[in-house]
């Protein structure tokens, strides 16, 4: 099948994780022979801050290099030849973040009769915290939604935004995320996140710097969009800040450290359950022990207490550190159920099982020869409702 993306980005990762998934579906749906186009706005805001770093116009030219194989070509929202981009497409996939009028427009060329299938993407809490934004969106020609999280998917169809809808969590690029033996250990822990939105401000103090600064770790975080006051209370904390991380290092970094945690944004605790963030996928596909601060996985995806360990609050996470940190046994148990979860279950591979499986329920123009071929059946069961 010939696939066309729009995306915010697949190029830049700058504040932006749903470009680590949507990397490791591009790969997998090659790796599988069909075809895929991905389009970008030049003026993405995470292409545009990937620019303003010092080291950034390097990541975004050695991006070919970097990803082999992955490619992303920019348009002018003023300027795009709607029609030439569509031209042969089986399936195309509009990202949440696309231009509103894109996504009419877009679905407008459905509606008037395209043959391809059409989808939306949503990686995002806005459904729940800005639903005027996402009320605005014209989805009314689009065969569906692609949701990561279940409470996503419902929302769509209580409120009517969508005819069908499906559930489908990002994963781990296992071709980049894996274990990596033999690095030097560097430190006691390493955190991968950004600061910004004031969503999680004080579970980061509690969680983070706290549990860190009491048991004295040497720790390390890298990320985005942090403050004066937050890099001083780093400080205070005795934590490294490393600044901005290109995803495609962050294995390595892992493999340097001996545990690291996760700390969920409060609006997918309180109003998204369910839903981790890419971290969590990534953290257990490289092999490293994982402690959450409170989240419900309310789906099921892993064994909390097997896979990772889960922290009440800021004193239980600074003591499950600690057991961590000083029990081998323990943290090999962490690291062999964590890798066994993703492997089974969460890789980019069984995602793009799963989109294969809804293309086949929409009934994709080029599945469609195919259709009675069993050994084209794709067994996947994918979570569907049909208001």
């Amino acid at each position: 099948m010939r696939f066309i993306i729009f995306c915010h980005s697949l190029v830049s990762c700058w504040n932006h994780g749903n470009a680590h998934f949507l990397r490791g579906v591009v790969r997998e749906l090659q790796a599988q022979h069909h075809s895929v186009r991905v389009l970008e706005p030049a003026d993405g805001w995470s292409r545009a801050n990937l620019l303003a770093e010092s080291s950034g116009p390097e990541t975004l030219a050695g991006f070919a290099r970097t990803f082999p194989g992955l490619k992303s070509e920019t348009y002018d929202l003023a300027t795009l030849d709607l029609d030439e981009a569509l031209d042969g497409a089986d399936v195309v996939l509009v990202h949440e973040w696309t231009d509103p009028s894109l996504v009419a427009a877009i679905g407008a060329k459905r509606a008037a009769g395209g043959r391809f299938r059409l989808l939306f993407h949503d990686t995002h809490h806005r459904v729940v915290s800005r639903p005027e934004e996402m009320q605005a969106l014209d989805l009314s020609a689009y065969d569906g939604v692609l949701a990561f999280g279940e409470v996503l998917r419902e929302r769509y169809l209580d409120l009517g935004w969508a005819g069908r809808a499906w559930t489908w969590h990002e994963a781990a690029d296992t071709a980049l995320f894996h274990p990596m033996p033999g690095q030097p250990t560097e430190g006691d822990l390493v955190w991968v996140g950004n600061w910004g939105d004031d969503e999680r401000t004080a579970e980061l103090h509690e969680f983070l710097l706290e549990p860190s600064r009491r048991l004295g770790l040497r720790a390390r975080i890298h990320g985005v969009r942090y403050p004066d006051h937050a890099l001083s209370a780093l400080t205070s904390a005795g934590i490294a800040y490393g600044g901005w991380l290109p995803n495609h290092r962050a294995p390595a970094l892992f493999a340097r450290h001996r545990v690291t945690v996760h700390v969920p944004r409060r609006p997918y605790v309180e109003a998204l359950p369910g839903i981790p963030t890419i971290r969590v996928f990534e953290a257990l596909a490289c092999g490293i022990p994982l402690i959450c601060a409170p989240w419900h996985d309310a789906e099921g995806l892993f064994r909390p207490g097997s896979d990772y360990l889960v922290a009440r609050d800021g004193a239980a996470m600074a003591e499950l550190l600690r057991v961590v940190l000083n029990d081998r046994d323990i943290a090999q148990s962490l690291i062999r159920s964590g890798l066994d979860t993703i492997r089974r279950r969460h890789t980019c591979a069984h995602r793009v099982d799963e989109l294969l499986a809804v293309c086949r329920a929409l009934g994709a123009p080029a599945l469609n020869d195919a259709a009675n071929d069993p050994a084209n059946d794709i067994a996947v069961p994918v979570k569907e409702d049909i208001a």
